[in-house]
């Protein structure tokens, strides 16, 4: 007699056995989820904070408080959704005792291993772009997005230059999908509004 078949069953993430082997101790594996993921939460707190010290100290500290609330990981969402969500905390304690200070250094050329300008920004650039080179118009984009408002930079990165889904981004920042959508929307108006604003400027006043 044939052995009934069982209902197809979701495949479960790989982080999730790593995940499990960490909480019983195993410090291979949870050095494993390093690994994979240092470089992505390096990013995100590099885009909120604009400031490559910052983003160090702070991937090593969310790194540390996700190894010491391990326990508290259900698994009701990725592993990575639940680390970018402590690394984007992290980021925004950050830049609340920062918040004294009015100047954020920008002389530190921002490099990842995708390169100095995400292509995500590419459709958000106006045509005089054409003008500047690749480092002048980096320059611009950072300074750019570091004018917009904490809370629109935050859905803009992880959205836009992260590629994390909308629900990802609102489980991340515990925020609503109609929420991530509203300040999505508004941090991208205001991303374009500026750089336009920029250009318009240096074409109408040339060196």
């Amino acid at each position: 007699m044939p052995a009934i078949q069982s209902p197809a069953t979701e495949e479960i993430h790989p982080d999730v056995a790593l995940v499990a082997r960490a909480k019983a101790g195993d410090t291979a594996a949870f050095e494993q989820l390093v690994r994979q993921y240092e470089r992505q939460i390096f990013r995100v707190a590099q885009h909120i904070t604009q400031n490559r010290e910052d983003a160090e100290d702070i991937t090593q500290d969310a790194f540390l408080k996700a190894y010491e609330k391990l326990d508290q990981f259900q698994g009701n969402s990725k592993f990575s959704t639940w680390l970018v969500r402590i690394a984007v905390n992290e980021s925004l304690m950050r830049l609340r005792k920062r918040k004294t200070s009015k100047t954020v250094s920008m002389d530190a050329d921002v490099q990842t291993e995708d390169g100095a300008i995400p292509r995500d920004f590419a459709e958000w650039r106006p045509n005089p772009e054409q003008n500047y080179n690749q480092a002048e118009l980096g320059e611009i984009l950072r300074k750019t997005i570091q004018g917009l408002p904490p809370g629109f930079r935050t859905v803009f990165t992880l959205r836009d230059i992260e590629n994390l889904s909308t629900e990802e981004t609102a489980e991340a920042l515990g925020l609503s999908v109609p929420a991530v959508k509203s300040r999505l929307l508004r941090a991208r108006l205001q991303l374009r509004e500026r750089l336009s604003r920029y250009f318009h400027k240096k074409e109408g006043h040339p060196a």
